[in-house]
C-alpha cells in the first residue's frame, strides 16, 4: 500500500473530519427543527387515557414523576421479589428517560405526538471529547440513530416464569404461568464517545446466578433503587392504559456508557434489538399512579 506523503495525509484526515462534522450538524439541525406537538395534543392523548381508564380497574401506570410519592390508585398486586430470584427475560432500551426524577429532569419537549423526541434528558454534562460526535447510524434501524450526548433509559425486565431471554416482552411470558410475576430493574444511561467509559456489553452481559437467568453487571453505584408498583410502559399506551403489572426499581443516578459499544451491541445481541424505543407520556392523573413507600 502507497503511503501519503503529509500534505495529501491532511487534507485527507480534513477531509473526513469534515464529512463527519457535516453529518453530525445535519442531524443536529433536523433534530433541533424537529416540529414538536403542542401542549393542547399531550393534554387530549391524557384525556383519552383518563376517559378509557375510568372505573375499569386498571392498576397503577408507568413511567411517572418519582419524586411524586402519592397516588390514588390502591390496587395492588404485591411486590415482586427481588431480581436475583426471578428470571432475567429481556433487555431493551428507549430514547430518552421515560421516568422524571433524580438526575434525569431536564424536558426534551412534547416530541412528535408518538414516542419520539420527548422524555427526560440527563441533567449533568459531558467534556467536549465526550461529546464528540460519531460517524454512522448507531442503533438507528428503525430511525431515530443514536449520538454522543443522548440519554437512554435501559429496562432489565425479570419474570416469576421458567424461560429463557429473548426477544420483545413475549419472553417474560410462559405457558405454564399464565400471569407471571414481572420486575423492571431500570438504569438511566448518558452516551459519551469515550472509551474509558462504560461498555454496554458488559453492562448487558447475561450469566446464571443461584439457578436464575441474570443481567450479572446492572450498576450498583447509581443511587438507592425507587422502587414502586406500576405498569410496562412505551407510546402505545399514551391514551390506553397497560393491564400488565410491573414492580418497578429505578435508579436515581445516570452512568456513563460508550455510545460505540452500545452500537456494537445494537448489531448483534440475544434480544434482537436493533434500536431505541420511544417513550410514553408521564403519566401524572393521580388516579392512575400509586404511592412510593421509600
Amino acid at each position: 500500500m502507497k503511503l501519503l506523503n503529509k500534505k495529501a495525509s491532511a487534507f485527507v484526515f480534513t477531509a473526513v473530519a469534515a464529512t463527519v462534522v457535516s453529518a453530525y450538524a445535519t442531524a443536529k439541525h433536523s433534530v433541533n427543527h424537529i416540529e414538536h406537538v403542542s401542549d393542547e395534543v399531550i393534554a387530549q392523548q391524557r384525556a383519552a387515557l383518563a376517559a378509557n381508564t375510568e372505573g375499569k380497574g386498571f392498576g397503577p401506570q408507568s413511567p411517572r414523576d418519582l419524586g411524586t410519592l402519592e397516588g390514588e390508585n390502591n390496587r395492588h398486586f404485591g411486590m415482586q421479589p427481588g431480581s436475583e430470584n426471578m428470571n432475567l427475560c429481556n433487555i431493551h432500551f428507549h430514547k430518552n428517560a421515560e421516568h422524571k426524577g433524580g438526575e434525569f429532569t431536564t424536558y426534551a419537549g412534547n416530541g412528535d405526538g408518538k414516542g419520539f423526541y420527548t422524555g427526560y434528558k440527563y441533567d449533568g454534562t459531558l467534556t467536549e471529547a465526550q461529546l464528540r460526535p460519531v460517524a454512522g447510524q448507531v442503533c438507528g434501524a428503525k430511525g431515530h440513530p443514536l449520538q454522543s450526548g443522548d440519554t437512554l433509559e435501559v429496562h432489565f425486565v425479570y419474570t416469576s416464569a421458567q424461560v429463557t431471554p429473548g426477544p420483545t416482552l413475549g419472553a417474560c411470558l410462559s405457558d405454564s404461568v399464565m400471569n407471571p410475576g414481572l420486575r423492571v430493574e431500570g438504569q438511566v444511561i448518558v452516551l459519551a464517545n469515550d472509551e474509558n467509559a462504560i461498555d454496554f456489553a458488559d453492562m448487558a452481559a447475561v450469566g446464571m446466578a443461584n439457578g436464575y437467568h441474570q443481567a450479572v453487571n446492572i450498576p450498583t453505584d447509581t443511587g438507592t433503587p425507587i422502587t414502586y408498583w406500576g405498569s410496562t410502559t412505551g407510546p402505545s399506551y399514551n391514551e390506553k392504559a397497560s393491564p400488565l403489572h410491573v414492580t418497578w426499581s429505578v435508579r436515581p443516578e445516570v452512568a456513563v456508557v460508550d455510545i460505540n459499544s452500545v452500537g456494537k451491541w445494537c448489531e448483534d445481541n440475544q434480544f434482537d434489538e436493533d434500536h431505541a424505543h420511544g417513550v410514553r407520556n408521564l403519566v401524572v392523573n393521580p388516579n392512575l399512579i400509586s404511592d412510593i413507600n421509600q
